[in-house]
């Protein structure tokens, strides 16, 4: 089973540290790279870490995803309560998936309570700030884990 984990971020994340840092804090999306790639390093894991402002650009990435990775966590931030294309793409993509959010969307406009990416993701972590992008690679890192035990036939020894 692939180690290689895709992060995805989704429109307006290259503008993290100068856009509402009221909200999303005042770490660049290079900071949050950076500490997911230390982390990644410290789990054993891959990373292709990504970020665009297109739909469809995350769409061809999360099909890249199938032949490659063992599993995504996003941030597809506006695109959460919006695309119905990233959820069928997520929905065609075998390994885990889990959703981050640096705010607490539940706290936020109502509009933002809904999440289409929810109906796939295996997890969703939110409010936590940039902290959230470590949380998903631990988690990731564990079902990855488990899914390669299982198609083993046990634990790894």
């Amino acid at each position: 089973m692939s180690r290689l984990v895709y992060v995805l971020n989704g429109p307006n994340l290259n503008l993290l540290g100068k856009r509402q840092p009221h909200i999303y804090g005042s770490e660049t999306l290079a900071d949050v790279e950076s500490g997911c790639r230390a982390l990644a390093a410290e789990l054993g894991l891959a990373l292709r870490f990504l970020q665009s402002n297109h739909e469809g650009q995350v769409v061809d990435w999360i099909h890249e995803a199938r032949e490659a990775a063992g599993g995504i966590a996003i941030n597809p931030a506006a695109h959460t309560h919006t695309s119905v294309a990233i959820l069928d793409a997520l929905n065609a993509f075998d390994g885990p998936v889990i959703e981050v959010h640096i705010s607490n969307v539940h706290k936020r406009e109502p509009f933002r309570h809904h999440s289409y990416v929810s109906l796939r993701a295996d997890g969703v972590i939110a409010g936590f700030g940039t902290q959230g992008y470590g949380l998903a690679l631990r988690r990731l890192a564990t079902l990855i884990d488990a899914k390669a035990e299982a198609e083993a036939g046990g634990p790894r020894s």
